[in-house]
């Protein structure tokens, strides 16, 4: 992998968040060359995807952090993170607040652990578990596109901090693609699409959105 094509990639994250210190820099530009040694082991992102990694894997989930900029000392709950997305990401933009990445395959939360101790990110634990089975409490929850939201809600009852800290209640922040208003009609919360496409350029953003559920009431 040539050091242009990893300048390339860490420069459209810092296009769109261009206070980055040097640590993250760092930490943004490893984390491809991270994924690609153990997917090549375990496979966590799918092997089509991996030419658009920074944009389709890392820009993506990044894409919580337009919604929502979490204040310092918050807790997030990663619900099915997979290999690490949008948690790792995220925890590398916010090195002041704890990420709990949950996935119910044991492998994928090998990868996590390990990639989060590559990059010496102290506030990432990962845990091999069920979300039912999570019992603590966090000021949000984010995942990526697990399942439609009727069926995520209640995986995050009673996982909510009651004190709000942040610039919206606590609540759920979803990454999700397509015709999201006849999947969202069932549900009763207070909540608000964002799309994607009026933050990040490019057609793969063109039906991404992120959903924002206000779990506080």
């Amino acid at each position: 992998m040539s050091f242009i094509y990893i300048k390339m990639s860490v420069e459209l994250i810092e296009k769109y968040f261009p206070k980055l210190t040097a640590v993250q820099k760092k930490q943004f530009e490893r984390l491809e060359e991270l994924y690609l040694f153990w997917n090549a082991q375990i496979n966590v992102i799918s092997r089509k995807d991996t030419a658009d990694f920074y944009e389709h894997h890392v820009l993506h989930s990044l894409g919580i952090a337009k919604i929502m900029e979490f204040a310092p000392g918050s807790s997030v709950l990663d619900i099915g993170t997979g290999g690490g997305f949008p948690g790792i990401p995220l925890a590398i933009l916010f090195p002041e607040v704890q990420f709990h990445l949950v996935d119910s395959i044991g492998k994928k939360i090998k990868v996590v652990n390990e990639i989060a101790q590559a990059l010496d990110l102290k506030n990432v634990c990962g845990t091999h578990a069920r979300a039912e089975d999570i019992k603590e409490q966090f000021d949000f929850i984010v995942s990526r596109a697990v399942t439609a939201m009727p069926a995520f809600l209640p995986w995050t009852k009673g996982k909510f901090l009651k004190e709000n800290k942040n610039p919206l209640p606590n609540g759920i922040l979803y990454l999700k693609g397509g015709d999201l208003k006849e999947e969202m009609a069932p549900v009763k919360q207070p909540s608000k699409i964002h799309s994607l496409q009026k933050m990040f350029s490019g057609e793969f953003f063109e039906t991404k959105a992120v959903v924002y559920v206000n779990m506080s009431k």
